[in-house]
């Protein structure tokens, strides 16, 4: 893994006390990683990241993981809204949705499977608590999208991912959704959860297939 030093002004101290216990992903949503680079190094965009990984498996640090990045903005996870405070973001450079949203090549998802093993590493970081930008901001925020190969990351050792024969409790999925991390069940959040869990069919309802994926990551997560 090729790491090159793009050292950001945007960040700020953590509060004292607050554990590092999320790793949020992202992807830039812009032209060229150069373009990424530049607004999240701009003092006047205020928005960065600690980690870029480029399509090329190329990664720019950015923020000392011990410093606050701002790259979560408004958003919610497991009754917490201070996401900046106690997480690690990343940006993986795509184009996203407006400028042409493409599947994150294979050089950029070992970079990136490497990257977070480090992180975890060094911070507790559980499973269930790696995230997508959309998991903890679904009003505002689709990334990393329905194209981004959670499966695969798990299977490298990152994330949740349930499998076939993953044992369920169904009880109330809106109640279980709630449970997972999600502030409400709503049309949002159940989006959300499909872009992470069932990427081929995004549609803001509640479906048998929907209802199954909720339940399983569920009982993953202890609930």
């Amino acid at each position: 893994m090729i790491v090159r030093e793009r050292p950001s002004p945007n960040f700020g101290p953590r509060p004292p006390g607050t554990p590092i216990d999320m790793l949020l992903l992202h992807y830039t949503g812009m032209q060229s990683a150069e373009a990424a680079l530049v607004r999240l190094c701009d003092p006047t965009s205020e928005v960065s990241c600690h980690w870029l990984v480029d399509e090329d498996g190329t990664v720019h640090r950015l923020v000392d993981e011990r410093m606050r990045a701002w790259h979560a903005g408004k958003a919610f996870w497991a009754g917490r809204r201070d996401i900046n405070d106690r997480s690690i973001g990343i940006e993986l450079v795509n184009p996203g949705e407006e400028w042409g949203y493409r599947p994150f090549p294979s050089a950029q998802m070992a970079a990136l499977a490497e990257l977070a093993r480090g992180i975890v590493a060094r911070h507790p970081i559980p499973a269930h608590r790696v995230l997508g930008h959309s998991d903890v901001a679904p009003d505002r925020k689709q990334d990393p999208g329905t194209l981004f190969d959670w499966a695969w990351l798990s299977a490298h050792g990152i994330g949740l991912w349930p499998v076939a024969g993953t044992p369920t409790a169904r009880i109330d999925p809106e109640r279980q959704l709630v449970g997972i991390g999600f502030e409400a069940a709503t049309p949002q959040t159940v989006a959300a959860f499909q872009r992470h869990y069932r990427p081929t069919g995004v549609d803001g309802r509640i479906d048998d297939e929907t209802a199954l994926k909720i339940a399983q990551v569920a009982t993953l997560h202890g609930i």
